[in-house]
């Protein structure tokens, strides 16, 4: 009779458990991860690098009923720097604004007067103030941009466009042209100030920009 409670006993155990195993699990599922979508909304800030054009070397002056032409020794040089900005994407449109500062070698501009000769020496450096527009392409963003411009004591504007890219979702390169133009330069010699005229010159530069988070 033992025995046959006991078998009795193993047996409702059992069924037991696997009524057990066939009930829905009460576990709360696993959290779905949402994966960001890239947006170019964000601030960032990199560095670039390039060609500088200058257009401005050759600037006739007239002394004494004369035109004495500036002879420039170096039309085209490095150009490089790093920038920083920000943009605000709403649908497929990117606005924003950038500000960078560059180191320019553009050397120097020799004028030869009747009574001597006097060398210009082309600003070593320049920066911008931009606004920046454009459409992206999912990581692709198409630009126009626009600003001022200002290099030692003179200011001037620029008006450029590019092309940039997202690698990654923190890792931009950009590709861009910029036309700048500088207001008047004057120097001084044997007492009388001349001046050169505006100075505008062309850029193009390739860049790498490091773009937080912004989720």
């Amino acid at each position: 009779m033992k025995k046959i409670l006991l078998a009795s006993v193993a047996l409702l155990s059992l069924s037991a458990a696997a009524s057990a195993a066939d009930l829905p699990s009460r576990r709360a599922p696993a959290p779905v991860v949402a994966v960001p979508v890239f947006t170019w909304t964000g601030f960032y800030a990199g560095v670039n690098a390039g060609i500088g054009f200058n257009n401005g070397g050759d600037n006739d002056i007239v002394f004494g009923g004369a035109t004495i032409t500036g002879d420039s020794d170096d039309d085209a040089g490095f150009v490089g720097g790093a920038q920083i900005g920000y943009n605000y994407q709403i649908g497929s449109f990117v606005v924003g604004v950038e500000g960078d500062l560059q180191w320019a070698d553009f050397g120097s501009t020799t004028y030869v007067f009747p009574a001597g000769t006097v060398t210009v020496d082309s600003d070593d450096w320049f920066g911008t103030v931009r606004a920046r527009a454009g459409v992206a392409f999912d990581r692709a963003l198409i630009y126009a941009t626009g600003g001022f411009a200002f290099a030692d004591d003179r200011n001037g504007w620029t008006l450029g466009g590019g092309l940039e890219y997202a690698f990654t979702n923190n890792l931009t390169m950009k590709v861009e042209g910029l036309y700048v133009n500088l207001e008047d330069e004057d120097f001084t010699f044997g007492g009388t100030t001349f001046s050169t005229g505006e100075t505008d010159f062309g850029v193009v530069r390739a860049g790498l920009n490091y773009k937080f988070s912004t989720y």
